[in-house]
């Protein structure tokens, strides 16, 4: 009997001794927003998130789409200059080196240190391989990436994603992550990863605000982050003339792009307008000195119709390879 109860007894300090320890590597439970959603916090005061890798990374930075090699390397000195720290660009955008000059001349000029900045890049899905990276890290000039993804699900993006995840121990990537991925895609990569992906970047806005996806991502402790937050190109205006977020930018002697911006991070998703115009880049980062009430998110919140401008996310291969085709016509974009 005394046996017995010695072996009732040690099996239930090891139990309580498992308990108190938890998983070594699973990520605390996020807390959950005014929206009911659980994400990642934010700390606004500092402008970051913790991510599932470790790393912290801005909540606000610049994006590269559509810029010209000159024009990104200006508008990433201009936003370095200005405090933003979060750096936004692809391969496909064909402006990295532009990207990496900008860097360069912020460092140089004593702006910022390399460690103070974030640079996020994307892998095309005919890169998805080692190669891929070491030519984004060639191009950029940097001898490491903070993040990266792959930036459309086609190709092999389950070996892609073993690469970066390759990359990583190698050290040649800090975190890496998914765009563009439907939820089942992204469950499927999840499904057999030894690295979760800490960031999502899908097309995000006051139109299309995807509260069940970031419910979804939530379980990986992954962060949402909104390209094109303002709308992007041929519905800016749409945005920003918007009644709800002209009257809320009045309320508060700010401008409607602020107020969206300063919506995505109060809400919990990463946002990367994009600019070639220094006044705007200067006005985008300064989201810091005003906060929203409950009322005027739940305003914003309510505009959602969970429209989508841009299709492709869950597509089949032949209707991406197709959609890519047009992109490529369209905005120039280099898919070799």
């Amino acid at each position: 009997m005394k046996r017995i109860a010695s072996l009732l007894f040690a099996l239930t300090l090891v139990l309580l001794l498992a308990a108190c320890a938890g998983t070594p590597n699973a990520p605390a439970a996020p807390p959950e927003s005014a929206g009911g959603v659980k994400t990642n916090a934010f700390d606004l005061e500092k402008g970051t998130v913790l991510l599932n890798s470790g790393y912290e990374m801005p909540v606000v930075g610049i994006g590269t789409f559509m810029l010209t090699e000159e024009q990104a390397e200006n508008s990433v000195y201009w936003a370095l200059k200005a405090g933003t720290r979060l750096i936004d660009t692809a391969a496909a955008y064909n402006n990295e080196a532009g990207v990496g000059r900008g860097i360069q001349r912020a460092i140089d000029e004593g702006i910022c240190t390399r460690e103070e900045i974030f640079v996020t890049t994307k892998l095309w899905p005919s890169n998805y391989n080692e190669r891929g990276v070491d030519r984004a890290l060639e191009t950029l000039g940097l001898n490491y990436i903070d993040l990266m993804l792959l930036h459309q699900p086609a190709g092999d993006y389950m070996g892609g994603y073993a690469a970066l995840e390759k990359a990583v121990s190698d050290g040649k990537l800090r975190s890496i992550g998914l765009s563009n991925f439907s939820d089942e895609q992204f469950a499927e990569v999840a499904a057999s990863a030894t690295i979760l992906p800490a960031v999502h970047q899908v097309e995000t806005h006051i139109f299309n605000q995807h509260t069940a996806m970031r419910g979804f991502l939530n379980q990986y402790g992954t962060v949402l982050e909104a390209w094109f937050p303002l709308g992007g190109r041929g519905h800016t205006q749409e945005h920003l003339g918007n009644e709800t977020i002209t009257a809320i930018a009045e309320a508060h002697g700010v401008s409607a792009a602020q107020i969206i911006i300063r919506w995505h991070i109060q809400d919990g998703h990463i946002a990367i307008p994009g600019s070639s115009n220094e006044a705007h880049i200067i006005e985008d980062h300064n989201v810091f000195s005003f906060e929203l009430t409950d009322e005027e998110m739940q305003a914003i919140r309510a505009l959602n119709t969970d429209t989508a401008y841009y299709p492709g996310m869950g597509a089949t291969s032949e209707e991406t390879q197709a959609q890519f085709e047009q992109w490529a016509n369209e905005w120039g974009l280099n898919i070799d």
